[in-house]
């Protein structure tokens, strides 16, 4: 909608009051843009297949918090969690755990996989990293597999992306972790740009640099027409092919 080539402006959406986002992370840059050239509030919420797509959202009565999804919904509770079970405390990163009514009973036929997700007293363990404000509000850092681990370091992809759409040229951008000999993983990037654009390589490296610590700038860096996305257009993360990035990287 951003992208969309259109003589408009905030005030051909006079009616549009409150937009909402969910299924994947919103970039903050998008956005502050979307608010913009609506001229609307943009609410995030968070949730899963597994809690019936709820868990948390954010309130229109307290305003919009760009990057934060909100509090638990009515009768839902979430807590950040440590590794040891324990309740992280505001700004710790830590396992996003959901409890409430609309969370699953159960995997069809897959007990184990219940096991694993779900406790005796209720609690569904979402596989995604997150953290909370000094409000309650929640973050949402990136799913846990995604984690990148360089050189012992925590890459979180979703850092490394809302830098690289902060960028003016790129459109869309996915990061994730290429196996490596010498660090166990490294940083890649698959960016889609204007058309047009004349970015490079060394541009999108050389932005990163600018905002980001060393060790979490992209050495690999794909360009890319569109990234693929599944029918309600979120990027489909997992099919990305990682052989042609191992390839570009060895050479």
């Amino acid at each position: 909608m951003l992208h969309a080539a259109a003589d408009v402006d905030s005030s051909d959406f006079e009616q549009l009051r409150i937009a909402i986002s969910g299924g994947a992370s919103l970039p903050g840059e998008v956005a502050r843009a979307f608010e913009t050239r609506f001229g609307c509030t943009i609410l995030e919420g968070y949730g899963l297949t597994e809690t019936s797509a709820f868990g948390t959202f954010n309130n229109i009565d307290r305003g919009a918090k760009i990057g934060y999804t909100g509090r638990a919904v009515p009768r839902t509770v979430a807590e950040v969690r440590d590794h040891d079970g324990n309740i992280c405390t505001a700004g710790i990163v830590g396992e996003v755990f959901i409890k409430g009514p609309t969370v699953m009973k159960g995997y069809w036929k897959r007990p184990e996989d219940t096991s694993a997700a779900l406790s005796d007293d209720g609690w569904f363990r979402t596989g995604d990293l997150g953290e909370t404000d000094g409000d309650g509000d929640l973050r949402i850092v990136d799913r846990l597999k995604d984690l990148i681990i360089r050189g012992g370091y925590n890459v979180y992809p979703g850092e490394v992306e809302e830098v690289l759409y902060s960028h003016p040229d790129i459109i869309e951008a996915v990061v994730i972790g290429i196996p490596d000999d010498y660090y166990g993983e490294e940083v890649a990037a698959v960016v889609a740009v204007r058309p047009g654009s004349s970015v490079t390589t060394d541009d999108v490296t050389g932005w990163a640099r600018e905002h980001l610590s060393a060790y979490k700038i992209p050495r690999v860096v794909q360009f890319v027409d569109s990234l693929p996305t599944g029918s309600t257009g979120k990027i489909l993360k997992r099919s990305i092919d990682r052989t042609e990035l191992i390839a570009q990287k060895q050479n």
